[in-house]
């Protein structure tokens, strides 16, 4: 559904409308972009790894459920449900999922790789 106003259009939509996508083995997400961030809701099964990387974006990560220990330049923390954490750009980090997890990350700029 479309609103028009004077000066915004808004599109107003359900998150189970979006089709969820395996990132990596056991990390499925549902992407909203913006154009200037990307939200990111994830279900992470237990065990499940993301690779050490690191991007231009700034990234905040949100606990919704579970643990998940997240190593960010070589530092290791387990993050615990309504934890949260702020990413600089570039910084090289990875994590895995102590137990089943939902999580939400936010990034800007939008995330392009992950259209």
């Amino acid at each position: 559904m479309f609103i028009l106003t004077n000066i915004l259009v808004l599109n107003i939509m359900n998150i189970s409308e979006i089709q969820e996508k395996e990132f990596f083995p056991g990390l499925n997400g549902r992407l909203i972009h913006g154009q200037n961030i990307t939200w990111a809701f994830w279900n992470v099964k237990n065990g499940s790894t993301v690779p050490l990387h690191s991007h231009i974006h700034e990234q905040i990560m949100f606990v919704v459920e579970g643990e998940f220990k997240l190593t960010i330049d070589g530092i290791e923390k387990i993050y615990e449900k309504d934890d949260y954490v702020i990413l600089p750009p570039n910084v090289p980090h990875e994590g895995i999922a102590l137990s089943d997890c939902k999580l939400m990350d936010v990034f800007s700029p939008a995330r392009e790789d992950y259209k």
